[in-house]
Parts: C-alpha cells; structure tokens; sequence
C-alpha cells in the first residue's frame, strides 16, 4: 500500500511533470508529502526549467491532493502506483514506467502472461482475417491481449479478444474518463469488464499527437511481446515495435503482400530479423508460455490456504477476478460466510479486493 497515494496521483496531474522530473522530486524529497509542502522558494531552487516550476507553483496553490484523488475514484477510476503490488510487474521492468496508472476494470497477476497487437488504423480484409485468427487463438491460450483502441487493427484485436472470451487491456493517450477515437465509448466500457482501460494522463488529458509515443511504450511495456499484423512503414505500429525491442521484449509480425503498403513495416521488420508468424503456435513459442503457465502452476501450489472453504474459493478463482455475488453462487455458500473468509484471505495474501465487490486470486 502506498500511503502518500495521494500526493503521488496529484503530483502525476501537474502539467510539465513527466516519468523524469516525478522521479527527481521524489529523490530530492525523499518523500511526496515533503514536496508537497515545500516553500516556493525551496521549488525555485530546483534543476528544472522555469516553466514546470511556475506549473508547480500554480497547482499546488489551487489543489488539495486528497480531494483530487477522491474526485478521480468519485468518476469511477482507480489508480495505482508503481510500489503497489498491483502494479503491472511487466510495466514495472521497464526504464521510465509511469509512476502512476489510472484504469478502469481490473488489472490481474495473470494480465503479466500479455502479448500486445497492433497493426494499420486502416485494416485491409487480410489484415482483419489474420488479426481475427491469431488473436482468438492466443486469448484461448490464455493471453491477454494488449493494445490502444485505435481504429483498424487495434479495435479489431481488443473485439476479438472480448469473443474469445479472453481478457483485453486498452491503453489510451488520454485520460482515461475521455475515450479516443469516440466511436470505441462501447468498446472501452466493454473492455473495462472483461480486463482494464489504462493510461498514465491525468484526468481530462486531451488525446493529443504527442501522446501516442509515450503510450506507445506502454503497450509494450505491459507485454511479454508485441505481434505487429499490419502495418506501414511509418505508422505508430512500427514505434511500438520499436519500443518493444528496447525494452528486450520479443517483436513478432505477420508477412504481407508484397504489393500492399499496410504490409511495407511488417515485411521489412521480417527483413530486419524479427520472427515472422503464420500462427499462434509461433507466438506462444516464442514467448515461452507453456513454460510460464507451468511456474505460475507451482507458485500457486505451494501456496495453499489450510481451511478446505477457502480452498475452495480459491479453486472457484481460479486466476481470474469475480463478484462475490458470483463466488457465491458457484460455490453454493451464504455470502455472509464468504465475505468472511475473503476477508481472511486478503490478510494472508491469498486475495485481492478490486473493489466493488470484486475479488481475485
């Protein structure tokens, strides 16, 4: 638990203040609260340019940092830092994770097992069909799917992945109570309830151009790879590969018609060395996932509650996240007592509550 969560989400909302800057206040500071409280005289002397000082100056006189997290969970969005557990551990790895995230849905343990899709904003019937295949298949295996809600390939994979009955995560280059491009508002509330809309903007954060590289690194950044279906040679599908390659994830593209500018990016990053697929069964080789299945498998074998109740509700769980209401009725006992025994559950670190009634393993 963070206990200066607050202070963390407000300082994450002040304009100029970026992954660099977050993490030389809180170097400088030792603490958030400490910044927060500092005299403007103390921000005058810091080693940032002028205009991300006046902004400082100017937010912290006008926002209190409670009241501003409680106006984020009071419009239904949660957040989390990067020294909470909940935390993406694949995020976390990479260098210039955002300090903070806000989401709506649920964000698993089991989301770590994700392999992002991207592709052309203007998906041709071959980019769509194999879009279609190779993500209906990987969510069966038990991946989730990341991506940005785009138009095009991106849409396609999140859909996809949603009638595969898989979990999909939609990162934004907004502020997640603004969607982007507007006709995906369903698609986004239809994500949030089968995986999770993130982004590291603030509130009210307009989707502007220079968002989307930032958010970019983040699709990748929460992924074990990133599978490139479509793509010309420069569209922000080739940034993500990109970014993806420098945080040592696995870059994956389907080959195209070699007449077809959609195909230009992926046929010349096959050309560049990256491994080319033609199936699911190439991607989940790739990332090694039997092999990562079978560690999480043994980790969750070894930690085994003693009461045979709370074993059962955690064979109910199964990895995935549910509403009591749901665990109940499944495992056939009065809510009362389940309420109960997730609530020992959660201090022994056999459960999560992510709110509103939903719990996960």
């Amino acid at each position: 638990m963070n206990k200066e969560l607050a202070c963390w989400v407000a300082v994450s909302a002040i304009g100029g203040v970026g992954t660099v800057t977050f993490g030389y206040l809180r170097k400088s500071f030792k603490t958030l609260k400490k910044f927060w409280e500092a005299s403007d005289s103390e921000i005058s002397k810091l080693k940032i340019d002028a205009k991300t000082k006046l902004s400082i100056v100017d937010f912290r006189s006008k926002v209190d940092p409670n009241i501003y997290l409680a106006k984020v969970y009071a419009a239904g969005i949660k957040v989390v830092s990067m020294v909470e557990d909940e935390y993406p551990a694949n995020l976390r790895q990479i260098t210039g994770c955002p300090p903070v995230l806000y989401y709506k849905g649920t964000i698993l343990p089991g989301d770590d097992l994700a392999v992002a899709v991207v592709g052309s904003r203007n998906a041709t019937p071959y980019g769509r069909q194999v879009t279609e295949r190779l993500v209906f298949d990987l969510a069966k295996n038990g991946l989730t799917i990341v991506s940005g809600l785009a138009r095009g390939i991106d849409s396609i994979a999140h859909r996809t992945a949603l009638e595969a009955g898989g979990r999909t995560i939609a990162v934004l280059g907004c502020g997640v109570d603004l969607v982007y491009p507007p006709e995906n508002k369903k698609l986004a509330e239809e994500i949030a309830k089968s995986g999770a809309v993130v982004s590291e903007f603030p509130l009210g954060f307009p989707p502007v151009q220079s968002n989307f590289a930032a958010r970019n690194r983040i699709i990748s950044g929460l992924s074990l790879g990133v599978l490139v279906t479509e793509a010309a040679i420069d569209s922000g599908s080739m940034i993500t590969a990109g970014s993806a390659a420098e945080q040592g994830r696995e870059v994956f593209a389907v080959p195209g018609p070699i007449t077809a500018k959609t195909a230009e990016g992926v046929n010349n990053l096959i050309k560049d060395g990256v491994t080319p697929v033609t199936n699911a069964a190439d991607v989940l080789a790739g990332l090694d996932v039997e092999r990562k299945k079978q560690q999480e498998i043994s980790k969750k074998q070894q930690i085994i509650p003693g009461d045979k109740d709370q074993q059962k509700i955690l064979s109910i769980l199964d990895g995935e996240a549910k509403h009591i209401d749901t665990i109940a009725r499944e495992i056939g006992m009065p809510i009362e007592k389940i309420a109960s025994e997730l609530s020992l559950m959660e201090l022994s670190g056999f459960v999560k509550n992510y709110g509103s009634g939903v719990w996960g393993a």
